[in-house]
């Protein structure tokens, strides 16, 4: 069926189902949702049921738009706005989503913006036409989110229409054949690195994920995106990422750079986080002396590429899959992808990283969908000895590791990746500092950590209930505490370095390939007083597995030269602030997974590991498991 006839039908649900008092000026595609521009917003704003019932009719998702017509200039709008908010709401932001009709206003005090019984929200409405949003401001601002927003508003026309041609492409004839379903593993199966793999369809291609294994060498980086199956890229129909960690997204702008022009869909969060650190794996490639796989403007054409959906909103990808995506509970804005295919065909969901069990920023992993038939799980701690220890254990162990360094007068270094567990330790520092459980020092952060926190507090809805309650009702934000403190320049850096007072680092990379870590390891491993904390995943070949394994004498390139240390620091690993699911977790969500899956496919795991968790899972529950191998293919259907 092409658009032109959905269209012709929408039209006449449309006009079948609203009242003859509302005015409908136009119908249009963009991306998956259908579309209505209307002079009467207010009207479906008081009438949720006719929105409902809409969709209901178009099976589609419905969006209503006010009519542009209707709608004061940005700049007119925004001086207008300015004029009618009181000053008292301290106004941070105002920001216009031509592409939704929708103005965003951030203030302090967003009471102040809505007025009594919605009052001042309402005067703006009849002012300028936009439907007015209002967000309680960030605490602290995010370079990122704003750099993001200024470039989506720079883009909005070609932005419209790349929607507009995913919307057609959408709406393309479907085939009368056998139907089948099957998926091809490209990367992260029997390893962990460069996640990658591609649902195929008698109608679509979908790729999940399209990440790059950053500690292996050139040949074993990449996934196998000039597999056949994949071949040529204009032939996927979508792009899904399940979070914004490098081994997931460092190669999404590869794909652009040869010939994609699809859509990526994540959450928001994933969108912004992914953006800031395939910046950075630029940044650090060049700063070694080696060809970065794409430029900035590839991570541009991701951005504008995105179409961002919430969890639990669900949406057509391409014309006999639709996708919905639900806490993984793993980093900010981690996703299990779950994929309906066909009109009831098959149900299939890939868990990305995933954490079950509620952590200090996120609730557990989601573990109940309406229909699955297959899951596709991660095993990184899947080994039968993969017993990590609660949050709580792991709280009071770092307490006693900090105490101890702290008390003899040591400096405590911990490598950490900057988006989840920089947060997470963050939080329980902080609440030790202020509860003096360990003595009060400043704790620096040096890397991407600073920014990435800022990127936390822009999407509050995103964290579990208990911190957004501290943060918004009681007022305590712990990551505004002035025990933290940003290192803002490499001056700063080595003055950190050489400091003889005691303090605490948290700094990138987590597995210590290189970064501002290294600089603090420098000065600081040949003194037995300080302490190397590792608290997150270290994979084979990285400079953190080797210090693990007891490695005394080690050599790396510091400014182009090969320069050996001597290891004397007392080493710590402190197990519990894994984003991963140990190995009861996992079979724990097996478990109580509902509906219980025909089939469970393995991935993102040691080759062991792999085997170990497809082991016990199927002697536990008798569910077929598979381990895969890279480009190997399972039919499903």
């Amino acid at each position: 069926m092409g658009i032109e006839k959905v269209l012709e039908e929408a039209r006449e649900a449309v006009k079948k189902t609203i009242p003859s008092n509302i005015e409908v000026t136009d119908i249009d595609f963009e991306g998956p949702v259908i579309v209505i521009y209307t002079k009467n917003l207010e009207e479906f704003s008081n009438n949720n049921d006719l929105v409902r019932q809409l969709a209901q009719n178009l099976r589609r998702r419905v969006a209503i738009r006010p009519d542009p017509a209707t709608l004061a200039s940005p700049e007119s709008a925004e001086e207008k706005i300015r004029k009618i908010i009181p000053e008292e709401a301290k106004i941070t932001n105002i920001y216009f989503e031509d592409d939704t009709g929708e103005v965003t206003i951030e203030a302090i005090s967003p009471g102040l913006v809505i007025g009594k019984h919605g009052a001042i929200l309402n005067e703006i409405k009849k002012e300028i036409g936009w439907a007015a949003k209002v967000v309680r401001a960030p605490p602290i601002p995010s370079k990122t989110v704003s750099d993001i927003r200024s470039y989506l508003r720079k883009v909005q026309d070609e932005r419209k229409e790349f929607l507009r041609k995913v919307g057609k492409r959408l709406m393309r004839q479907r085939l009368n054949e056998e139907t089948w379903l099957r998926v091809t593993a490209l990367g992260g199966y029997r390893e962990v690195g460069r996640s990658a793999s591609l649902l195929t369809t008698r109608e679509s291609k979908v790729l999940i994920d399209c990440g790059v294994a950053v500690s292996a060498d050139e040949n074993g980086s990449t996934p196998y995106l000039s597999a056949p199956e994949l071949m040529p890229l204009e032939s996927l129909d979508a792009v899904v990422i399940t979070h914004a960690h490098l081994d997931h997204c460092g190669l999404v702008p590869v794909l652009f750079k040869y010939g994609y022009e699809g859509p990526v869909y994540c959450t928001p969060p994933t969108r912004d986080l992914m953006s800031l650190l395939q910046l950075d794996y630029i940044k650090v490639a060049v700063g070694e002396g080696k060809k970065a796989p794409y430029e900035s403007s590839h991570i541009r054409d991701v951005v504008m590429h995105c179409i961002p959906l919430k969890y639990g909103e669900t949406t057509d990808i391409s014309p006999d899959v639709r996708l919905t995506l639900q806490n993984a509970g793993h980093i900010l804005g981690s996703s299990i992808a779950h994929f309906h295919v066909g009109d009831g065909l098959y149900n299939i969901a890939f868990s990305g990283d995933m954490k079950f069990e509620k952590s200090w920023l996120f609730n557990a992993a989601v573990n109940k969908f309406p229909r699955l038939e297959t899951l596709v799980i991660e095993s990184t701690y899947g080994g039968y000895h993969d017993m990590q220890p609660s949050r709580q254990e792991a709280a009071n162990q770092l307490k006693e590791v900090a105490r101890a360094t702290l008390q003899r007068g040591g400096k405590m270094l911990m490598p950490v990746f900057a988006v989840g567990r920089s947060q997470e330790v963050m939080l329980v520092l902080e609440e030790m500092m202020r509860n003096h459980y360990i003595p009060k020092v400043p704790i620096y952060l040096d890397g991407m950590i600073f920014e990435a926190t800022a990127i936390h507090t822009a999407y509050p809805e995103y964290l579990n209930s208990q911190l957004r309650t501290q943060i918004f009702q009681m007022g305590e934000n712990p990551f505004l505490s002035d025990v933290f403190k940003r290192v803002d320049s490499p001056d700063m850096r080595e003055r950190i370095s050489h400091d003889p007072e005691s303090c605490i680092v948290l700094a990138t990379s987590g597995m210590m390939n290189g970064g501002p870590v290294m600089e603090y390891f420098k000065s600081w491993c040949d003194n037995p007083l300080n302490t190397l904390v590792f608290a997150g995943y270290q994979a084979d070949g990285t400079m953190g597995r080797k210090i693990q394994k007891g490695w005394s004498d080690l050599t790396i390139n510091d400014r182009g030269k090969q320069l050996t240390l001597h290891m004397k620091m007392d080493i710590e690993t402190v197990d519990g602030f894994s984003g991963h699911s140990d190995r009861r977790q996992l079979v724990n969500y097996v478990s109580t997974l509902e509906p219980r899956p025909e089939r469970i496919i393995i991935c993102h795991g040691e080759e062991y590991k792999c085997a170990e968790l497809a082991s016990t899972l199927y002697k536990k529950f008798g569910i077929e498991t598979r381990a895969p191998m890279n480009l190997e293919t399972i039919r499903l259907k």
